[in-house]
């Protein structure tokens, strides 16, 4: 009997291909405001379609295999043991508050190994199933890929249960030589780290066997492939298997520095750096926030596009006349013979799904998942131990070619298309509701808290499956609301006057006259320096 790990409706979750896609932050519980470790994550594919996992915990009989496929693509890869039991996961998270979350580094092509059996997504939910702690599950991944071969290219993963987080990172040995090189860092309590598609670990601490933990090879490798050839305590993981280029610091390390420093307003001084310009004065792989991060802190650090930085989206001239923080895609372009590039933010348009994992040590802890661009989306709390994903997150309704009115996806990609059309005008109708569901969301889950010490662990769980069903439902439709609401709102370029979300009407109950906005000065000043005298007024 084989069972399957997962079966995709969607493909292409944040490989090699989608280039510069998936951000990760983590926050220790010294760092965070409620005590709680955290971690967020955003999945990042143009063809990802944004949904809650779910595997039910089940008990295995002797010989029974599970079937591993290709997280990206469905691949069938191969069949491994499987263990005698597995614990219930929902979305990253499992029901002891273990999560685990990943960006793509890539890093040394010629170390991929495709006769392996296990990828970096498969890596990640056979593990929750089988791991109740960071640690654990470190042990379960690198056991994992020395026994059956590392099928992914280099891979950064956020490991974190309610009382640590670390990061690992790891890559093949390449073909014909079965496991994986890593090095797993433990984030000091109280720090912040992250990471954005760009490896991140540089020096090894080999002393440290508490809070350092390492291939026995990884330098032996380096060595054997020429990556590196200095005495031991030189050895940087980052730079012998993912050197860094201007595209590992604009593209990746900046998304980290942006958030970084949010939380500590002295990470200003790396600036140069993550815009390119001083690939010595390296940003640190964690850092102390010089405040409490809160959970709706992190949510909104998952938002930004560099504002009030020099690489701030919203103020050049590819913003056009509503401040628009996207430029659509390829990343890179030429004009006349020179390569160019737009900014890659922490928030962009291509999100499948996100999160922040909040770890709680005596509660529960929580799944805050949303859908499409965390900008223009609001995460939705659903609990560990439920085992009923609402039908608005349920994989199978709708897909990313079939549209579905009930699906958390497609309402707010839905908007979010409105948004980014007149974003500077927009966008604070789609704040104003987002904070107002935030904070009722917040006193939901205070009160289902107090509620949940009551119960036993039955109905604690019958608890959290008509929480969930509840939260998802509201918030979608309220979503669906807005969007009609800009709809009529904006409708063609036009901006009809309403006073809290009613539409105003003249003295004989028609529509009263809408404004016309236009465009800003700026603008206008760039379309006559383009059009010359084109546009301009003169006499008959």
């Amino acid at each position: 009997m084989k069972t399957k790990v997962f079966v995709a409706l969607s493909v292409m979750l944040c490989n090699v291909a989608e280039v510069f896609a998936c951000t990760n932050f983590l926050v220790t519980p010294g760092a965070s405001a409620d005590g709680s470790a955290m971690i967020s994550y955003s999945a990042d594919s143009h063809v990802l379609y944004g949904e809650l996992y779910r595997w039910e915990a089940a008990d295995h009989k002797v010989g029974e295999m599970l079937e591993v496929r290709e997280w990206d693509t469905n691949r069938y890869l191969g069949s491994i043991p499987q263990v005698a039991h597995t614990y219930s996961v929902i979305g990253n998270m499992n029901e002891f508050g273990l999560t685990i979350a990943e960006t793509t580094f890539g890093g040394r092509e010629e170390l991929v190994d495709t006769t392996a059996l296990i990828d970096y997504g498969s890596l990640i939910y056979i593990t929750l199933q089988r791991a109740k702690t960071a640690r654990e599950a470190i042990a379960v991944m690198t056991d994992l890929v020395s026994k059956y071969g590392y099928y992914s290219e280099g891979e950064s993963f956020s490991i974190g249960d309610p009382n640590e987080v670390w990061i690992m990172e790891m890559i093949g040995k390449g073909p014909g030589r079965t496991g994986a090189v890593w090095v797993a860092q433990r984030i000091p309590d109280g720090c912040v780290s992250g990471h954005a598609n760009q490896a991140r670990i540089t020096k090894i601490n080999f002393k440290d066997k508490d809070n350092c933990l390492y291939a026995p090879d990884v330098i032996a490798l380096a060595r054997e492939n020429g990556y590196f050839k200095g005495s031991d305590a030189e050895f940087s993981f980052s730079d012998a298997y993912n050197p860094l280029d201007f595209g590992g610091v604009r593209f990746c390390d900046a998304r980290v520095w942006s958030g970084f420093r949010l939380m500590n307003k002295e990470m200003m001084s790396y600036e140069k750096y993550a815009m390119g310009y001083d690939g010595k004065n390296r940003m640190p792989l964690y850092i102390k926030p010089d405040h409490k991060i809160s959970r709706r802190e992190l949510a909104d650090i998952m938002r930004d596009h560099f504002e009030g930085t020099k690489m701030d989206m919203t103020q050049d001239v590819g913003a056009g006349a509503y401040h628009v923080p996207y430029r659509w895609r390829p990343l890179e372009f030429e004009v006349d013979g020179q390569e160019y590039f737009h900014e890659r933010a922490i928030a962009t348009q291509q999100t499948g799904f996100w999160f922040v994992a909040q770890m709680r040590k005596s509660a529960v802890s929580i799944d805050w998942f949303g859908c499409d661009d965390a900008n223009t989306s609001v995460l939705m709390p659903m609990y560990c131990n439920m085992t009923v994903v609402p039908e608005e997150v349920k994989a199978g309704n709708g897909d990313m070619l079939h549209f579905s009115w009930t699906s958390a996806f497609w309402v707010f990609n839905w908007v979010a298309q409105m948004t980014y059309s007149r974003y500077s005008y927009m966008i604070e109708d789609v704040r104003k509701l987002q904070r107002e569901i935030e904070a009722e969301l917040d006193k939901r889950v205070e009160e289902m808290d107090s509620r949940m010490v009551m119960l036993d662990d039955n109905n604690k769980t019958i608890a959290a499956d008509f929480f969930a069903a509840s939260v998802a439902k509201d918030v979608v439709e309220r979503w669906k609301r807005l969007g009609e609401f800009l709809m009529v709102k904006y409708l063609d370029g036009n901006l009809h006057p309403e006073v809290n979300g009613e539409f105003e009407r003249n003295p004989y109950g028609g529509p009263k006259s809408p404004k016309h906005p236009g465009y800003n000065e700026e603008y206008y000043k760039i379309l006559i320096e383009k059009t010359g005298d084109k546009l301009k007024m003169g006499e008959l």
